[in-house]
């Protein structure tokens, strides 16, 4: 019984959480926070059991499907999934939530509110990586936006309704867009006759659409609709130029809602493409490859340059995210087996490496109520196990080998090699500035002489360290045993790539 809706069970434990979390009087923290502990908990537990037991990684195709009628009208039904592509990242996305709960035992302002929206931000994340109904996933999509819009407006800094109100209409953009070719994808499936919003279906009508040669405007109707879904998704990974809004809500969102947010909400724009986007239209996506490849190569530089000239810790981090998501729209765009595989471990390991670093910072912020690069010095002596765990996610990020950055960066290195030589050598120029940047803040943080003013911060405590070191052992882990994650989604990968390569003749 439970495998029949284990993944229903995943996505909607966290709402049973926020029901009782409600319930609670608001005086009772204690128990609020450990509730919101217990359901992401659980969750995290039932991934684990997902990810050793009843999911088949030798299997491509979807596994412990969920199916019934939801709106027949419509031809809208409630199908979940999961695959060699989604695992990982619902296993991501539960252990950031679990983890972003004990980041967040500080919280006293309306903590009864924060931890509820917590609680459904998670449901929202869950169920994209896990919907096959279109318009599902575009349920739990823009369940998303609300909470994420709250937790930055009310618990955020001191520019947090502007940052907010970016975010939001960024997001909301991207939303509509998205909203517009789901209909438009329904319309030419067979509308109220016989349409339908089954991702699968869809992806395999998605070859005659493309050779229909009816031009609406100007461009064909894949066209348009690739655009539209490309757009949409990557205003969320983001992609150069729709990235302005990220550094604004890092800055001033607390520090959990920003390893949320670095860790796991970017990966969605990146799974929407996989899963939707290319395979929707993939004489369009063959068109464009080049140019998706660029944009990958201009994220990867300009992120990372950005990130040099930085003084503000968060923000350095920031644009470091938009750095390493480069990589996978160009291992995406090169469509290899290595070169995608590449990409989609980026996804992984970036969320754990970047989930940490934004820990780092919440760590040194509490104790000095600043982040400014240039103030810090010598906290290495005062603080030497917040000093070795920060440069274990600092040279996971910065692609050392041994550790899980390198292998995910070199694979997707290699594999868009053979399609694109010329734009990864100019991406190679991101690897060194990412190195300069990272190794700077090194120096400037833990090295020279210790401020008088620092001399009785206290090293990492023992929540700290619990938030920290499951994201250190799965860089160190993953770093070493790349095969942990690379033979869960191996099979799958290759299915993705080859269907759509014989669609588009490659």
């Amino acid at each position: 019984m439970l495998l029949d809706h284990l993944l229903s069970l995943i996505t909607f434990l966290p709402i049973a959480g926020m029901v009782l979390i409600l319930l609670l009087p608001k005086g009772q923290l204690n128990a609020i926070r450990w509730v919101a502990a217990g359901a992401s908990g659980l969750a995290l537990a039932l991934c684990c059991y997902l990810w050793v037991g009843p999911f088949d990684p030798g299997v491509g195709g979807i596994q412990l499907r969920e199916s019934f009628e939801w709106i027949p009208a419509f031809h809208i039904n409630y199908t979940l999934g999961v695959d060699g592509l989604s695992l990982p990242l619902l296993f991501l996305s539960a252990l950031i939530h679990f983890i972003a709960v004990f980041a967040s035992w500080n919280i006293t302002k309306q903590a009864k509110g924060y931890f509820a929206l917590l609680m459904l931000l998670e449901v929202g994340v869950n169920g994209v990586f896990l919907a096959m109904d279109f318009f599902l996933f575009y349920v739990f999509w823009e369940i998303m936006l609300l909470p994420m819009y709250f937790l930055i407006g009310i618990w955020g800094g001191k520019r947090r309704e502007y940052a907010a109100i970016k975010f939001f209409l960024f997001t909301l953009a991207g939303s509509v867009l998205m909203l517009v070719a789901m209909v438009a994808i329904w319309l030419k499936s067979g509308g109220l006759e016989n349409g339908t919003f089954d991702i699968l279906t869809l992806q395999a009508m998605a070859p005659a659409w493309g050779a229909d040669g009816t031009l609406f405007l100007g461009m064909k109707f894949t066209t348009w609709i690739f655009w539209f879904l490309f757009i949409g998704f990557a205003i969320k990974i983001p992609v150069f130029p729709f990235h302005t809004w990220l550094p604004d809500a890092h800055v001033e969102a607390p520090t959990p809602i920003s390893v949320i947010l670095a860790g796991i909400l970017l990966k969605l724009g990146a799974y929407g493409m996989l899963r939707i986007n290319f395979p929707l239209a993939p004489d369009a996506f063959q068109q464009f490859a080049y140019a998706i490849a660029v944009l990958g190569a201009i994220n990867i530089v300009y992120g990372a340059y950005v990130a040099m000239g930085q003084t503000d810790f968060k923000r350095m981090v920031a644009y470091s995210s938009v750095s390493h998501m480069g990589y996978f729209l160009l291992g995406a765009a090169a469509w290899t087996f290595t070169g995608l595989n590449g990409a989609t471990l980026q996804l992984f390991t970036h969320g754990t490496s970047s989930a940490m670093l934004f820990l780092i910072v919440g760590v040194v912020y509490d104790r000095a109520h600043h982040r400014d690069l240039n103030d810090f010095g010598g906290l290495g002596k005062r603080m030497p196990y917040y000093m070795g765990l920060s440069i274990i996610g600092m040279f996971a990020a910065l692609g050392l080998p041994g550790l899980s950055g390198f292998i995910s960066e070199a694979m997707t290195l290699m594999g868009s090699y053979e399609v694109y030589p010329v734009l990864v050598i100019i991406s190679t120029l991101g690897i060194l500035m990412t190195a300069a940047f990272l190794l700077y803040a090194i120096q400037r943080i833990f090295l020279g002489k210790l401020p008088e003013k620092y001399e009785n911060m206290p090293d990492i405590s023992g929540r700290e360290a619990f938030c920290m070191v499951p994201f250190a052992v799965l860089c160190i882990l993953v770093g070493i045993l790349p095969h942990l994650v690379l033979d869960k989604m191996g099979a799958t990968m290759e299915l993705i790539r080859e269907q759509l390569a014989v669609t588009i003749g490659g």
